[in-house]
Parts: structure tokens; sequence; C-alpha cells
């Protein structure tokens, strides 16, 4: 384990003093746009649309459409929920802001209930893939001469496995999710759904229209799947009521992804709570068009014969059964299949991601121990939290057999009560903290000097409702559910109780002890270090070889800065605020501790700091800036070629605001051979032949000009003005093949040892 280890080159006996680590309390993010917010969070969202109203249907009939309509614009209320919570001084999810409101036994419920969400997000996104992916299959196998067809369930499990370990791998690795990826993929899935809905309009006015029947209770037959345990009770039957919250509870999947909007809160620029607002408008516009058309078209215009068939692949279907030729028919099907499976793909990453996330957050909390952080050997990342998520995933995938309605049935469980505990623990903290907010749901009223929340409290109650319906009209779900959220909350009382008989026990741990100072930001007064200082970047004790090599090298006169920066994971704890001791837990200690090992061999000092970020590279440029360091110095990536990283450094350089410092980029090989590279405008370093080159045309044109005078750098900013004339006259496709091939020229010398 990684909380006991006897620190090298440390003599036994030796006392060694306190050591100050600056713990910077100010997060470092990096911030984004509304739109790029909400392509994150409809990137959970919106995937819902490929499966929700199909499965709605399997239960509750052809009026499935009217339930996810209501839903959709239930969403937007609950919505409000999320932008008060993220509003008030407790920031956060449904982890954090339970905790707040009803204690730490209530929070580990809840995040047990969260995690068991978590779980089979992945899978019913991965194996809704698959059914999509293996319908289209089936359709192009004859056009192959293939007389061969799929079976759908196997072909979806097959493929969802293959998704869970494509990005168990990513996460393992510790690729970030990127709003970039997700603005693409919205913008590829709205042009899919703008042609859709398109289509599916054209046809309805050739074909002509009729809405599907009203969801009243003679038009509704739930039977034994739709009741479960409520199933032959006359008065569940017959009550309106209770069957329009079977209705909604059977439709509460095309809701699934709320929790995203707290998690990417943060991230948002400023002004963060009106680009929130505009956030959520985005979503509910978008999913309200989307996923509730999706449904209405398929029952407008999917023959009820065979509309069974597409239940699990319902856009699939509709794309099949509109007007025009059958080539076109399918090629619209594929690129339907293409776009969901990004986007359902997706899905199961963001699972992975938020399931890491929170149980780190929990971890942080005191509630796991530091086992389940420990890092990985070579990535450095909670590779133990996203084994046991991935091999949860997977084993749901397994026992599913690719049965998207047993998936779903299971995934509505998870999501209806992390809403419902939501909803309570913003109402309890409205009588708790009744001020401490910038933003209420509507519909408050005062009567004698009190208030009463309305609005907060109806959607709360509507929430509670479809969650205890849920329990008894989804038997599997309930009894699974409860389940795993009693095993996982034990699990989380065992480890508490662990954790804390260790801090008791805390000074016989062979591990320095450092005294934390808390600073809003880091400069080199916070620090005690100058100007011009070398930053040294450190994520995990296993790779600790380009500090061994500054120390070795670095002048009495020039500081060295150690940082750590804590990743600030998108999870389910939306809260980004840790206090010293989440920043600097065991993990964080025992790397502290081999620093020290390493400067005192050296006989060098070193100043340590820990701050937080949502982007590692962006974190430590500016950490750089406002530490006025001269070099960061950075062992290279698991992931990357030295180039790569160092380019994707210097982009992120480039989009830091001025004044933006000369830096020098420094990486090191755990071989200990080093590349320098220069953050912003610079002189290029030249070879000698490149030297010899320019100096050769210098003499020819200086020939030619006769007693003109001519320098060096006139030749080069002459070649320059050129360059950028070609760019501007439309000749830069050709300037970029010419270029394209000098590079690959230069490439190929350098193989053969030119």
């Amino acid at each position: 384990m990684a909380s006991n280890p006897t620190p090298t080159g440390k003599p036994a006996g030796t006392i060694r003093r306190s050591a100050q680590v600056i713990v910077a309390t100010t997060a470092m993010l990096t911030f984004i746009s509304f739109w790029r917010a909400a392509a994150v969070v409809l990137n959970d969202l919106a995937s819902s649309a490929y499966y929700a109203g199909g499965e709605a249907e399997q239960f509750i009939g052809k009026t499935a459409p009217w339930f996810i309509l209501a839903i959709m614009v239930f969403s937007y209320a609950v919505r409000a929920v999320y932008v008060e919570s993220c509003s008030m001084f407790v920031r956060g999810g449904v982890y954090r802001v339970v905790k707040e409101a009803l204690g730490g036994t209530m929070a580990k419920i809840s995040v047990s209930a969260l995690m068991f969400d978590y779980v089979l997000t992945g899978p019913i996104s991965g194996v809704s893939a698959g059914q999509y992916l293996a319908g289209v299959l089936n359709e192009l196998l004859p056009y192959a001469h293939i007389n061969h067809q799929l079976d759908a369930n196997s072909t979806a499990a097959f493929f969802a496995i293959l998704v869970t370990l494509y990005f168990w791998w990513q996460n393992i690795k510790g690729i970030p999710e990127s709003s970039d990826k997700a603005l693409r993929i919205m913008q590829l899935t709205t042009v899919m759904v703008v042609l859709l809905i398109g289509w599916c309009g054209y046809t309805l006015w050739v074909r002509g229209a009729h809405l599907p029947p009203y969801p009243t209770p003679q038009n509704m037959r739930l039977g034994k799947s739709a009741m479960g345990w409520l199933y032959g009770n006359h008065f569940a039957q017959t009550c309106t009521m209770l069957i329009v919250f079977v209705g909604l509870g059977h439709s509460v999947l095309a809701m699934s992804g709320e929790e995203t909007l707290a998690q990417v809160y943060r991230e948002i620029e400023y002004p963060k709570l009106p680009n929130l607002k505009k956030t959520g408008l985005v979503i509910f516009i978008y999913s309200l068009v989307f996923t509730s058309l999706v449904s209405f078209f398929a029952v407008m215009i999917i023959p009820d014969s065979v509309r069974s068939q597409f239940s699990e692949n319902l856009i699939g279907g509709l794309a099949m059964h509109l007007v025009g030729k059958y080539p076109m028919l399918l090629a619209f099907h594929v690129f339907v299949v293409v776009v969901g499976t990004l986007i359902l793909s997706g899905a199961v990453n963001t699972a992975i991601v938020g399931s890491n996330g929170v149980l780190n957050r929990v971890s942080e909390d005191g509630v796991l121990t530091d086992w389940f952080r420990h890092p990985h050997r070579r990535f450095g990342t909670s590779h133990r939290i996203i084994n046991m998520v991935v091999a949860g995933q997977i084993i749901t995938i397994l026992a599913s057999r690719g049965d998207v309605t047993f998936l779903a049935n299971l995934y509505a469980f998870g999501v209806i009560w992390s809403f419902a505990l939501k909803g309570v623990s913003v109402l309890v903290l409205r009588y708790t903290h009744p001020q401490d907010r910038d933003y209420r749901v509507p519909l408050n009223f005062t009567v004698a000097g009190k208030e009463i929340p309305l609005g907060l409290g109806m959607i709360t109650l509507v929430l509670v409702g479809i969650a205890i319906v849920n329990l008894f009209t989804k038997p599997e779900a309930t009894i699974a559910g409860i389940s795993f959220t009693i095993v996982l909350f034990l699990v989380f009382e065992v480890s508490e109780y662990i954790v804390h008989r260790r801090q008791v026990g805390a000074g016989h741990v062979e591990l320095d002890q450092f005294n934390l100072a808390q600073e809003g930001d880091l400069t080199p007064e916070s620090v005690g270090a100058r100007a011009g200082n070398v930053l040294v970047p450190v994520s995990t004790y296993y790779a600790l070889y380009h500090l061994e090599a500054v120390l070795k090298r670095v002048r009495p006169t020039q500081d060295v800065v150690v940082l750590h920066v804590r990743m600030l994971r998108r999870a389910a704890s939306g809260e980004y605020d840790l206090t010293p001791d989440q920043l600097f837990s065991t993990i964080e200690q025992l790397l502290f501790t081999k620093v020290l090992s390493m400067a005192e061999k050296e006989g060098k000092p070193v100043r340590l700091a820990v701050a937080s970020a949502n982007d590692l590279g962006d974190g430590i440029l500016r950490a750089a800036v406002n530490l006025q360091s001269a070099a960061i110095v950075v062992g290279s990536s698991a992931k990357q070629s030295i180039n790569e990283q160092a380019r994707e450094i210097g982009l992120t350089w480039e989009h830091m605001p001025e004044p933006r410092p000369h830096v020098a980029l420094e990486i090191f090989t755990p071989a200990g051979s080093e590349q320098i590279f220069y953050l912003g405008p610079h002189a290029p370093r030249l070879t000698p032949k490149e030297i010899d080159l320019l100096h050769k045309i210098w003499l020819r044109l200086s020939e030619k000009l006769g007693h003109e005078e001519l320098h060096h750098h006139d030749i080069v900013h002459f070649a320059l003005d050129e360059l950028e004339r070609e760019l501007e006259m439309g000749q830069e496709q050709d300037v970029v093949d010419r270029l394209r091939k000098h590079l690959s020229y230069i490439k190929d010398h350098r193989l053969e040892g030119g």
C-alpha cells in the first residue's frame, strides 16, 4: 500500500523539521462558454433520446410520447433546482448538497444510489449503441451477399463491452474530457436532428398525421410489467393520479443527465449565473425538441405491426420508415447510427469519468481510504477506482445479455432517487441557510415572515412521488438498486472507520510531517521563491526523474519550486472548493516526502506547493506566470511523443491571456535525455547547416546588390515577408504542400543518418 512506505534516502531515526507546503485555495480553472457547457451536458442528456421513447412505450403503450413530453417540460423545473444549488454557498451535485443538508449518512446513501446510476449509465448507453449498430448491419449484410442476420442482443453486448474497455484504457491513461469534442459531436448531432425532423415532417405531410392517443386512463392498458407489485390492486389500477405517476416513472429515463449541469458549473465563464441559466435554456429547448419529437414521430410514422421490433432501436426504425427510396433511407440510417454511436459512446465515457470523480471526492472527504486513490505507476491515475467501476459495468452488460429494457428498468432507480434527494436537500437548505444564494426556484411566498417555497416544494414532491411509485412498479430495479446501495453504503462505513482509526494512530506513520500554509494564489512571496525560478510539476512518486535532473544541475542562485496539481475531475460532486487537508492527503504526503529525500541527497533547497485545476497544462502554465518562473521542467508523457506534448502545452500557452512572459519548457525522458522548447515568440535555434545556407544566400545576393548594405537578418526578414505574401494571396494550400514535403524530406534525411 502507498500509505506506509519507508522513504528512500532517509536515514532511520532522522528527525526533520516540518517542511512548509503552500496550498493555493483558489482553483486555477479553465473556463468555457455556455455553448460548450451545454454541449457537455447534452452529450449525456441527449443520448437518452435514442432509447427513452421506445422503452417507455413497452410499458405504457402508445400514450408514451405524451409522458416523454411531460418529463421533458418537467426537466426544466428540475434544472431550476440545480441552478439554485449551484448558486448557493454550498455548490455541487447530489453528494455535496445532501451532505450539507442532511448529514454524512444520507450523503453516503445518496452517493451509493448515484453510483448505481453511473454503473448502469455506461452499459445502457453502450448496449443501445450496439442495438443501433446491429440494426444497420442487418440492413447492409444482404448487399454484401451475406445471408446471415446478427443476433441484436449478443451484438449489442459485445459492442458495449468493447466500447467500455476502450474508454477504460483512455481513463487509465488519463485522457481528459474535452468540451471541444463535445461541441463537435453536438454539431454533428444537430445536423442529424434537423434532417430527421424535416424528413419526418415531410413524411407526415405526404401520408397524413394522427397524434398518439391522449394519456387518459381509458387509453392506458397497464399490464404486470408496467405495474409491478401494484398489478391487480384495484385502487392502483383506477386512481388517475397514481396512473399518471406510473407513466412518468416509466418515462423518467428521458431526463437522465441533469446531474452533469452541476458538474460543469464551475467551468462556465463570467458572468457565471446568467451563463448557467443560458446553458439550462439551451439544454431544455434542444432536449425537448429532440427527445419529445422522436417519440411522437415514431408512433405516428412506424406502423403498429412492426414498431415493437424497434423499441431498442427507435430512431433507426424511424429512419427506415420515412418517405423516400430505400437506398436513401439506408444511407440516412447509417448516418443516424454513426451519430448515435458517437453520442452514446460518449455517455459511456462520461459514466466512467463521473464514477471516478465522485469516488475520488468521497475519498478526499475521508470516507474511502487512500488505497482507492493509489496512483497508477505509469500514468498517475486512480486506476483502482476505474478498474472497479468498469468491472461492475462489464458484469452488468453480461447480466443484461444486451437487453436495453432490462437495463432501462434498473437505470430508472438511480436516476429518480438522485433527483429526489437533491430536491429534498435544496428544500432543507432553504430553511437552514435562507439567504446564501443568488437564485431561487420561482413561486415563493412570504406568510407571517416565513418563506413558503411553493415552486421548490412542488418539484420535490413530484420527484419523491415518482421515486416512491417506482419502488413498487419496478421490482427488479428496486431489489437490485436497494441491494447495491446497501452494499456500497456498508463499504463506505467500513472504509471510513478504517480511515478514522488510522488518523488516531497517525503518529507512527513513517512519512514526513508538513506544515500546510493556505494562500489564495501562488506568488513568489507566498512560496518564498525569487522571480526567475524553476518550476517542476510532479504528479506521482513513481516519476521524479525530471526533478532529480534539475536538482543535480540547478545553480544555488536559482530557486526550485516543486508543484503538485490536484486535478479537479468533472464529478458528481460538482464541487471544486477543496479544503487544504483534501488537497494534501496521504498520497501527496508520500509524494513530497520523496521530493524532500531527493533534495536532501543533493543538498539543494526546494519550495513546495499544491494547487487545484481542471486542466493540467493550463494549471501548470498559470502557476508559472504567477510565480514568474523562467523555466518549466516536466517529465515526458506516457501518452504522447515529446513533440506532441510540447505542441499541446504551446497551444495552451497561446490561449492564455496577455501578458504571457517567455518561458523555457524542458522535457526530460526517464533515460535522461532532454529537449528544450520556448513558449511564446522567441528566436529560433538555427543548426550549423541552416546558418551556412543563410550565409551562402547572403553572399550571392550581396554580389548582385553591389554596394547596397545587406545583413543576414535582412535575408530572413525578406523571406518571411515573401512567405506571408503568398499566404495572403490565396496560395496557402500550395505553401502547406511544399512545407509538408520539406518536413518529410528532413525526417527521411534524419532517418538515413544524414
